[in-house]
Protein backbone atom coordinates (compact mmCIF):
# COMPACT_ATOMS: atom_id res chain seq x y z
CA UNK A 1 0.00 0.00 0.00
CA UNK A 2 1.28 3.51 -0.79
CA UNK A 3 0.15 7.11 -0.25
CA UNK A 4 1.58 8.84 -3.35
CA UNK A 5 2.76 7.99 -6.83
CA UNK A 6 4.96 9.73 -9.39
CA UNK A 7 5.57 8.57 -12.92
CA UNK A 8 4.19 9.17 -16.42
CA UNK A 9 0.59 9.28 -17.51
CA UNK A 10 0.06 6.44 -20.00
CA UNK A 11 -3.72 6.18 -20.41
CA UNK A 12 -6.90 8.05 -19.58
CA UNK A 13 -9.97 5.92 -19.00
CA UNK A 14 -13.56 6.78 -18.18
CA UNK A 15 -13.07 6.90 -14.39
CA UNK A 16 -9.37 6.25 -13.98
CA UNK A 17 -5.88 6.79 -15.35
CA UNK A 18 -2.96 4.42 -15.89
CA UNK A 19 0.33 5.65 -14.47
CA UNK A 20 3.64 4.00 -15.30
CA UNK A 21 6.05 4.09 -12.36
CA UNK A 22 9.10 1.93 -11.76
CA UNK A 23 8.29 -0.27 -14.74
CA UNK A 24 4.78 -1.05 -13.47
CA UNK A 25 1.38 0.27 -14.54
CA UNK A 26 -0.97 1.43 -11.79
CA UNK A 27 -4.68 2.09 -12.31
CA UNK A 28 -5.70 5.10 -10.23
CA UNK A 29 -9.33 6.19 -10.00
CA UNK A 30 -9.77 9.96 -10.19
CA UNK A 31 -12.89 11.97 -9.27
CA UNK A 32 -14.47 13.97 -12.12
CA UNK A 33 -13.21 17.31 -10.79
CA UNK A 34 -9.62 16.00 -10.61
CA UNK A 35 -9.36 14.63 -14.15
CA UNK A 36 -9.22 18.04 -15.94
CA UNK A 37 -6.23 19.06 -13.81
CA UNK A 38 -4.08 16.14 -14.99
CA UNK A 39 -1.34 16.48 -17.64
CA UNK A 40 -1.46 15.12 -21.16
CA UNK A 41 -0.64 11.50 -21.94
CA UNK A 42 3.12 10.83 -21.84
CA UNK A 43 3.87 13.68 -19.44
CA UNK A 44 5.11 13.38 -15.82
CA UNK A 45 2.42 13.10 -13.17
CA UNK A 46 2.38 12.99 -9.37
CA UNK A 47 -0.70 12.19 -7.29
CA UNK A 48 -1.59 11.77 -3.64
CA UNK A 49 -3.25 8.37 -3.26
CA UNK A 50 -5.94 6.96 -1.01
CA UNK A 51 -6.05 3.15 -0.93
CA UNK A 52 -9.23 1.12 -0.34
CA UNK A 53 -9.29 -2.63 0.26
CA UNK A 54 -12.34 -4.22 -1.37
CA UNK A 55 -13.17 -7.58 0.20
CA UNK A 56 -14.84 -10.35 -1.79
CA UNK A 57 -15.30 -13.46 0.29
CA UNK A 58 -11.87 -14.60 1.45
CA UNK A 59 -9.96 -12.48 -1.08
CA UNK A 60 -9.37 -8.75 -1.34
CA UNK A 61 -8.27 -6.24 -3.94
CA UNK A 62 -6.95 -2.73 -3.48
CA UNK A 63 -8.43 0.21 -5.36
CA UNK A 64 -6.51 3.49 -5.48
CA UNK A 65 -7.99 6.99 -5.70
CA UNK A 66 -5.79 9.86 -6.84
CA UNK A 67 -5.70 13.59 -6.00
CA UNK A 68 -3.51 16.50 -7.02
CA UNK A 69 -2.74 17.51 -3.43
CA UNK A 70 -3.06 16.25 0.14
CA UNK A 71 -5.96 18.58 1.01
CA UNK A 72 -8.13 17.08 -1.76
CA UNK A 73 -7.35 13.64 -0.38
CA UNK A 74 -8.29 14.79 3.12
CA UNK A 75 -11.60 16.13 1.78
CA UNK A 76 -12.26 12.74 0.15
CA UNK A 77 -11.50 11.08 3.50
CA UNK A 78 -13.93 13.48 5.17
CA UNK A 79 -16.67 12.40 2.75
CA UNK A 80 -15.86 8.77 3.59
CA UNK A 81 -16.40 9.52 7.28
CA UNK A 82 -20.11 9.88 6.49
CA UNK A 83 -21.59 6.45 7.19
CA UNK A 84 -23.77 6.36 4.07
CA UNK A 85 -20.93 7.33 1.67
CA UNK A 86 -18.60 4.68 0.22
CA UNK A 87 -15.45 5.24 -1.87
CA UNK A 88 -17.15 5.00 -5.28
CA UNK A 89 -19.98 7.27 -4.13
CA UNK A 90 -17.51 9.80 -2.72
CA UNK A 91 -15.49 9.79 -5.94
CA UNK A 92 -18.57 10.33 -8.13
CA UNK A 93 -19.89 13.07 -5.85
CA UNK A 94 -16.52 14.84 -6.04
CA UNK A 95 -17.58 16.18 -9.43
CA UNK A 96 -17.46 19.88 -8.52
CA UNK A 97 -14.56 21.93 -7.12
CA UNK A 98 -13.81 21.11 -3.51
CA UNK A 99 -14.45 24.68 -2.37
CA UNK A 100 -17.93 24.64 -3.95
CA UNK A 101 -18.90 21.38 -2.23
CA UNK A 102 -17.42 22.51 1.08
CA UNK A 103 -19.25 25.82 0.79
CA UNK A 104 -22.55 24.01 0.24
CA UNK A 105 -21.88 21.85 3.31
CA UNK A 106 -21.04 24.93 5.40
CA UNK A 107 -24.28 26.66 4.28
CA UNK A 108 -26.36 23.53 4.77
CA UNK A 109 -27.34 23.74 1.09
CA UNK A 110 -29.03 20.37 0.62
CA UNK A 111 -30.24 21.31 -2.85
CA UNK A 112 -26.71 21.81 -4.14
CA UNK A 113 -25.52 18.57 -2.58
CA UNK A 114 -28.44 16.67 -4.16
CA UNK A 115 -27.25 17.94 -7.55
CA UNK A 116 -24.02 15.95 -7.17
CA UNK A 117 -23.99 12.49 -8.81
CA UNK A 118 -25.26 9.78 -6.49
CA UNK A 119 -26.29 12.11 -3.67
CA UNK A 120 -29.96 11.88 -2.72
CA UNK A 121 -31.88 13.68 0.03
CA UNK A 122 -30.80 11.36 2.85
CA UNK A 123 -27.13 11.39 1.90
CA UNK A 124 -27.24 15.19 1.61
CA UNK A 125 -28.63 15.40 5.15
CA UNK A 126 -26.02 12.94 6.40
CA UNK A 127 -23.18 14.95 4.84
CA UNK A 128 -24.32 18.22 6.37
CA UNK A 129 -24.92 16.66 9.79
CA UNK A 130 -21.49 15.03 9.87
CA UNK A 131 -19.28 17.59 8.13
CA UNK A 132 -20.79 21.05 8.58
CA UNK A 133 -18.59 21.88 11.61
CA UNK A 134 -15.46 20.50 9.91
CA UNK A 135 -15.22 22.05 6.43
CA UNK A 136 -13.79 25.52 7.14
CA UNK A 137 -10.24 24.47 6.21
CA UNK A 138 -11.40 23.15 2.84
CA UNK A 139 -12.87 26.54 1.93
CA UNK A 140 -9.46 28.19 1.97
CA UNK A 141 -7.69 26.27 -0.79
CA UNK A 142 -7.77 27.84 -4.25
CA UNK A 143 -9.11 25.63 -6.98
CA UNK A 144 -6.86 25.07 -9.98
CA UNK A 145 -7.50 27.32 -12.99
CA UNK A 146 -9.60 25.85 -15.79
CA UNK A 147 -7.90 24.03 -18.64
CA UNK A 148 -6.77 26.19 -21.58
CA UNK A 149 -9.47 26.93 -24.13
CA UNK A 150 -7.69 24.85 -26.77
CA UNK A 151 -7.28 21.78 -24.54
CA UNK A 152 -9.08 18.67 -25.74
CA UNK A 153 -11.62 17.20 -23.28
CA UNK A 154 -10.57 14.41 -20.95
CA UNK A 155 -12.35 11.60 -22.80
CA UNK A 156 -10.53 12.59 -26.00
CA UNK A 157 -7.17 11.87 -24.34
CA UNK A 158 -8.03 8.15 -24.48
CA UNK A 159 -8.78 8.43 -28.21
CA UNK A 160 -5.53 10.33 -28.67
CA UNK A 161 -3.60 7.50 -26.99
CA UNK A 162 -5.19 4.95 -29.34
CA UNK A 163 -4.32 7.02 -32.43
CA UNK A 164 -0.72 7.38 -31.24
CA UNK A 165 -0.52 3.61 -30.79
CA UNK A 166 -1.71 3.28 -34.39
CA UNK A 167 1.35 5.31 -35.48
CA UNK A 168 -0.39 8.59 -36.23
CA UNK A 169 1.71 11.66 -35.51
CA UNK A 170 0.68 13.61 -32.40
CA UNK A 171 -0.21 16.73 -34.36
CA UNK A 172 -2.19 14.74 -36.95
CA UNK A 173 -4.12 12.86 -34.26
CA UNK A 174 -4.97 16.06 -32.38
CA UNK A 175 -6.15 17.72 -35.59
CA UNK A 176 -8.48 14.79 -36.37
CA UNK A 177 -9.87 14.91 -32.84
CA UNK A 178 -10.44 18.68 -32.84
CA UNK A 179 -12.07 18.70 -36.28
CA UNK A 180 -14.35 15.81 -35.36
CA UNK A 181 -15.43 17.39 -32.06
CA UNK A 182 -15.97 20.73 -33.79
CA UNK A 183 -18.33 19.15 -36.31
CA UNK A 184 -19.87 16.59 -33.91
CA UNK A 185 -20.16 18.38 -30.54
CA UNK A 186 -22.63 15.77 -29.25
CA UNK A 187 -19.81 13.20 -28.94
CA UNK A 188 -18.96 12.65 -25.26
CA UNK A 189 -16.97 9.40 -25.12
CA UNK A 190 -13.79 8.06 -26.70
CA UNK A 191 -15.36 5.08 -28.51
CA UNK A 192 -17.86 7.28 -30.35
CA UNK A 193 -15.07 9.73 -31.14
CA UNK A 194 -12.82 7.05 -32.65
CA UNK A 195 -15.72 5.60 -34.64
CA UNK A 196 -16.53 9.00 -36.12
CA UNK A 197 -12.87 9.70 -36.94
CA UNK A 198 -12.77 6.36 -38.81
CA UNK A 199 -15.93 7.21 -40.74
CA UNK A 200 -14.59 10.63 -41.69
CA UNK A 201 -11.29 9.18 -42.94
CA UNK A 202 -13.09 6.41 -44.83
CA UNK A 203 -15.29 9.01 -46.53
CA UNK A 204 -12.21 11.00 -47.61
CA UNK A 205 -10.57 7.90 -49.07
CA UNK A 206 -13.73 7.00 -50.98
CA UNK A 207 -13.87 10.37 -52.72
Amino acid sequence: MFSSIAGRLRERRRESVLIEAGGLGYEIFVPPCIAPKLPSIGEPIALEVYAVLNLDGKSGRFAYYGFTNAVEREFFEALLSVASIGPRSAARAFSAPMSAIAGAIARGDHGYLRSLPGIGPQKARDIVAKLQPKVARFLLIQDAPPAPADAIPGFAEEALAVLLQLAYKHSEAETMIRETLRDEPEIVDSEALLAQIYRRRAAKVAR
